[in-house]
């Protein structure tokens, strides 16, 4: 992530400034505003904060273009090479349609770019607002690469893709818990022995984690309690489980809203002051001041320009699932639990392990369990409405595997968090986990008469 500067009252007014003043005032300049001046001396404009100020307006094509491919980080820049598999994984969908294989692989690929420079452009456009506000909209940028998919995913193939959308809202929750957090821990704990964190952060993050679980999971016990009783009408568990579900997308999505007016809100002045001492923690904060940013405007074109090929590449990737779960057999469950959130999730990652890296753990705890939150809260309430609202059974049924899976992941980083530090051993720990969980996931069967599975998987089957 760019690191952030410092605060604006660290700021003084240019001398130069005392210009404005009459020389015949008496030196009692009520309701008189002299301009501020951040560390380039740029002149500040109205609104902006002082770390976000460019000294540009407008669009400015070869700054632009070089500001956008320097990025944040060298390994955020090195992504951006990636850049011209975008066009060619475009033109693949048109030009061969018939080469599934290479248009899913390419599209794969394209999404790491896309989802970088959405990335990219929502630290800078954060940058200029205030410090809470600006991380919860960074979280939430990086969250518009998952609800495209997960839209894309719901409305091209219906009913089809719920097992794929169901399996990728928890492999979502488990690569942000498990795979970044555990590379946060691992980047901060090579170069320190151990790293520390806020416990608003932690508690908050984790707590409302584990209640968001048990409240996605809630309709899976449901569902898997009641499956052997022979009492019941045939078909009514599947409807009284899509019931659940919908009403349990209606109140996760107004605990979203409650966490955010806590957040930006109520308690909006803990959360600064903590991101504030975190600012101080980089050592080379003083270069990141230094670099030209983006202006407003560009800002705005970088994330249109990001999203229409966000769009674009999850729309021809999705196309490919069924060939890929049905002609190469690999399983809902690993498409949806491991490629999936591995790429949608990309950028998020990128600037959390560099935030642990230059040792702001509070800001890399924020967007990684940021992230899970958003997931849990919002991205999934999302798409059980919209499946509602284009009748799609969309619930909340998932594989026993997925939801247990989960309940244990919340556990182990809550574990992790709960002392307030961090090093590198808890770190390889949490990635080791993962990837038990990918290569079980790979071998996972698809449930019974869906993609290539065998009907060993019926059991499991929604």
């Amino acid at each position: 992530m760019a690191r952030r500067s410092r605060s604006s009252r660290e700021y003084t007014q240019d001398p130069k400034s005392e210009a404005t003043v009459p020389p015949h005032s008496s030196g009692q300049h009520h309701g008189l505003h002299l301009p501020r001046f951040n560390h380039n001396g740029h002149e500040v404009t109205p609104g902006i904060e002082p770390e976000g100020e460019s000294g540009r307006k407008g669009i400015h094509p070869i700054k632009f273009l070089r500001i956008c491919f320097r990025s944040s980080s060298r390994v955020s820049m090195a992504v951006n090479a990636l850049w011209p598999i975008v066009p060619i994984a475009i033109a693949l969908h048109f030009a061969r349609p018939e080469w599934h294989l290479a248009i899913f692989i390419t599209n794969y690929i394209a999404m790491v770019p896309a989802a970088n420079l959405i990335g990219f452009a929502g630290q800078e456009l954060a940058r200029k607002l205030p410090k809470v506000l600006g991380v919860v909209l960074e979280t939430t940028l990086g969250s518009v690469v998952e609800i495209v998919l997960f839209m894309v995913l719901i409305k091209t193939h219906g009913e089809s893709n719920v097992p794929v959308i169901r399996a990728a809202i928890l492999g979502s929750i488990l690569a942000n818990m498990l795979l970044c957090l555990g590379a946060c821990f691992l980047a901060g704990g090579l170069k320190r022995d151990e790293q520390s964190f806020h416990e608003a952060i932690s508690e908050a993050g984790s707590g409302l984690m584990l209640v968001a679980g048990m409240g996605l999971v809630i309709p899976t016990i449901y569902a898997n309690a009641l499956a052997n009783r022979t009492d019941l009408p045939a078909g009514e568990i599947p409807s009284e489980t899509l019931k659940i579900s919908r009403a349990t997308a209606i109140i996760l999505l107004f605990a979203f809203f409650v966490y955010i007016f806590f957040q930006t809100k109520t308690h909006d002045g803990l959360f600064s002051e903590i991101f504030e001492a975190d600012e101080h923690k980089d050592a080379d904060r003083h270069k990141d001041l230094a670099k030209a940013k983006l202006t407003l405007t560009e800002c705005v074109v970088a994330l249109v320009i990001a999203l229409t090929c966000v769009s674009l590449i999850a729309v021809f990737l999705v196309l490919e699932i069924p060939f890929i779960v049905e002609e190469r057999h690999i399983s809902d469950a690993f498409v949806g639990l491991i490629l999936i959130p591995l790429v949608e999730k990309a950028a998020e990652h990128l600037t959390a392990v560099d935030e642990a890296w230059d040792n702001q753990m509070n800001f890399a705890l924020a967007h990684v369990l940021g992230a899970s939150i958003q997931t849990a809260l919002l991205n999934t309430p999302l798409v059980v409405i919209v499946g509602w609202c284009i009748h799609v059974p969309m619930d909340l049924n998932f594989e026993m595997f997925d939801a247990i899976a989960l309940i244990l992941a919340i556990l182990v980083v809550g574990s992790f968090l709960r002392d307030g530090k961090s090093n590198y051993l808890e770190g390889v720990l949490c990635i080791l986990v993962y990837i038990i969980i990918a290569i079980s996931a790979f071998f996972y069967p698809n449930p019974a008469g869906h993609g290539g599975g065998e009907s060993g998987g019926g059991e499991g089957g929604h």
